[in-house]
């Protein structure tokens, strides 16, 4: 065997320290390189799968939110519905209110004023009364003076 590898230039001695230099030099990169740049590479998978869970996650949370917001707008528009018709009501009762007390003052001022009229129309009365007295003593006491 060994005029087998001498006749194709191969030297034993050699071939087994280069297998031994091989084999340091594998260990040696593969406990220096190979290993710290796996460990490297399984850090990056992880972070990139934990980005892909954290963007699913956001994006159920925005659907989720989509729904919250589209529930709170239409809460706010009933109670603005109620508030907008409790509104209503609440003026449909004061103008009623105030209506009726416009009617009262109108009929007190209407009322005030007839009893102004009636007790200017008495007053009118009076006096006219007086003065036809007065007249009709004057025209006594012409009459009595023509008449002496």
């Amino acid at each position: 065997m060994e005029s087998l590898l001498t006749a194709f230039g191969i030297d034993g001695k050699l071939l087994l320290a280069q297998l031994v230099n091989f084999g340091v030099l594998f260990v040696a990169l593969t406990w220096l390189l190979y290993k710290p740049v796996m460990k490297t590479l399984d850090e990056r998978a992880a972070k990139i799968a934990q980005g892909v869970e954290d963007a699913e996650l956001a994006s159920k949370k925005a659907e989720t939110a989509d729904e919250d917001a589209a529930k709170v707008v239409k809460g706010a528009e009933t109670e603005a519905e109620g508030i907008v018709a409790g509104a209503r009501d609440l003026a449909g009762s004061e103008k009623a209110r105030i209506m009726k007390e416009a009617e009262a003052r109108a009929a007190q001022v209407a009322a005030d004023a007839e009893a102004r009229a009636t007790e200017t129309a008495a007053k009118a009365l009076r006096d006219s009364e007086k003065e036809i007295a007065r007249l009709a003593v004057l025209a006594a006491e012409k009459v009595l003076r023509e008449g002496k």
